[in-house]
């Protein structure tokens, strides 16, 4: 059952890239698209980069160094995808603040495709885990994007608990879908670098696939489970630090 090619091993690795699929023609039917337009991209642009390389393995006639440039050109384009997404979610979590909004958006996708582009640099000069640079460079790309991946989200989480500023519930699932998927691909390549579980490294691929399947369906549910709408009382909130640097922003802006 836990074996590459196997019926599980087949099923997580296609069922839940068609699932995103659904759910992004279903997110732009209840017109979501208006609200989260990078994360609808990203239900479509993800599965079809996932499933292309799916077929590449699958497919007899690629050979390896082509699966592996079709599995790097994948990557580049998601991670680029996910540091526009993690802005959208900055922007919508903080949007009150128009100015505070728009700054950090900038600024979170400034610095995450900065540090990505080092990235690429660096793979071609880091210690190689393989023989082959191609091999090696996509993994070091790929470690790379889930650390700036976790540490903007930590960085969102944390600014928004400390101005204890409400979150949207769509806003809260895709971040958590996106901090559980990228929490647990760190701590499987953190056990592999170490060299643990290297006669069933298969098993940390299959609860990477496995954490893959609930994280959509975690975005699923906060997405499209409709929710009541609290009665709050029209009574304005204090003041705080982070209004003034709103409105400090929108002085120095204009």
């Amino acid at each position: 059952m836990l074996q590459a090619h196997s019926f599980l091993w087949h099923y997580l690795w296609v069922s839940p890239n068609l699932l995103l699929l659904s759910l992004g023609v279903l997110a732009i039917r209840c017109q979501i698209q208006k609200e989260f337009p990078f994360f609808v991209a990203f239900c479509f642009i993800a599965p079809l980069e996932q499933l292309s390389v799916y077929a590449a393995d699958i497919s007899p006639w690629i050979t390896p160094e082509n699966f592996w440039r079709i599995f790097l050109a994948g990557l580049v384009i998601e991670g680029f995808l996910k540091i526009f997404l993690l802005g959208e979610i900055f922007g919508n979590v903080f949007g009150t603040y128009t100015s505070v909004a728009e700054f950090g958006k900038s600024v979170i996708r400034a610095v995450a495709v900065a540090l990505s582009l080092c990235a690429v640099a660096g793979a071609a000069y880091v210690r190689r885990d393989n023989s082959h640079w191609l091999i090696s460079g996509s993994h070091v790309i790929e470690q790379t994007i889930f650390i700036i991946e976790s540490g903007l989200l930590l960085f969102i989480f944390l600014f928004a608990s400390h101005f204890r500023i409400p979150w949207k519930p769509r806003s809260f699932g895709i971040a958590l879908g996106l901090g559980v998927s990228s929490c647990v691909h760190l701590a499987t390549w953190a056990v592999m670098a170490n060299g643990g579980m290297l006669d069933r490294r298969y098993f940390l691929d299959f609860l990477n696939m496995a954490t893959y399947h609930v994280c959509v369906l975690i975005w699923v549910y906060y997405l499209l489970v409709p929710r009541k709408t609290p009665m709050t009382s029209m009574v304005s909130l204090p003041e705080n630090n982070l209004a003034i640097w709103n409105r400090e922003l929108e002085r120095l802006l204009q």
